[in-house]
């Protein structure tokens, strides 16, 4: 488990919504703020920012399911165990257990994308998102050619069908994750050995690998129905967008452009970093995150 010197103070909570048992660390008082991972981490992504945010928020941090130590769900032949939309309501399910109906929101990566479909699932759960160096998922495979394809390989690579990539990844996947979390960023110096060694031994779990896989085949299949059959819907909610500028998003991708055409309340800015905004520049991201969430207009 999750060494307890990452959140002092939080305490750990597992919650079993109807699709699956969430498990979180919560800490502090205030606004509740419910802060979600990226692949192929876990909540302890926000080690670094999620005790200084305690002194002002209610700070939920949450391991999504398939991640982790959330429980791992059969899948389906249209990968819907792993849709965004059913990842959406684990949160919402989550959230109101631990008594908050309306909470501040961010989420990092696929973190990013399960909170933007949060936000249309369930427009009166949230007051304010943040998503971390993303941009809407039906924007990124719209524009996809063979530059950001081959940047992106995983997004490629994980949709093959079972049990391909599982078997290639499970050769090897401690190889693979350090692999995967050198290659977004400036190395992996900035990530403390106490996080990494929590990413080793989640990532060692076969059943993490071929949800994590399921993950990215509803991301191209059953969520860009989803997104298709809303294409009308809006984030209506004020939305902060964060990325970094060492990164394949800023290479490729306009996000403020981008999440202006889903949401109607946009902001954002670069952060002078690569994917992993709260590992590797945390002092900013905290400082942008607190702004925003802070902020009653």
């Amino acid at each position: 488990m999750t060494d307890s010197n990452l959140f002092p103070g939080f305490t750990t909570h597992r919650i079993q919504t109807p699709g699956a048992e969430i498990r979180c660390v919560v800490g502090g008082s205030g606004p509740p703020l419910l802060l979600l991972h990226g692949y192929p981490q876990t909540h302890v992504i926000w080690h670094k920012i999620a005790p200084a945010l305690a002194h002002r928020f209610t700070v939920v941090c949450a391991d999504l399911r398939g991640y982790g130590d959330s429980s791992k769900p059969a899948s389906d032949p249209q990968h819907a165990a792993y849709s965004k939309r059913a990842m959406a309501q684990d949160m919402v399910e989550l959230m109101r257990a631990l008594g908050h109906a309306r909470f501040l929101l961010a989420g990092h990566d696929r973190g990013g994308r399960v909170a933007h479909r949060l936000c249309l699932d369930h427009p009166g759960a949230v007051v304010r998102v943040a998503v971390l160096d993303i941009s809407p998922t039906r924007v990124m495979y719209g524009k996809t050619d063979q530059a950001f394809a081959t940047a992106y390989y995983h997004w490629f690579f994980l949709i093959q069908p079972f049990d391909l990539p599982e078997r290639l990844i499970g050769a090897d996947p401690i190889y693979y994750l350090h692999r995967k979390l050198g290659s977004w960023g400036d190395g992996t110096a900035h990530f403390d050995p106490r996080a990494m060694a929590e990413y080793e031994r989640c990532f060692r779990n076969p059943a993490t690998i071929h949800a994590t896989c399921e993950d990215y085949r509803a991301a191209a299949a059953i969520d860009l129905d989803h997104d298709a059959q809303d294409a009308d819907r809006r984030v209506t909610c004020p939305l902060l967008v964060l990325w970094g500028e060492k990164g394949v998003v800023h290479r490729f991708f306009k996000p403020v452009e981008d999440w202006r055409s889903v949401a109607d309340d946009v902001r954002g800015k670069t952060l002078p970093c690569g994917h992993y905004l709260a590992e590797e520049e945390p002092h900013t991201t905290l400082f942008e995150l607190k702004t925003f969430f802070s902020d009653d207009g």
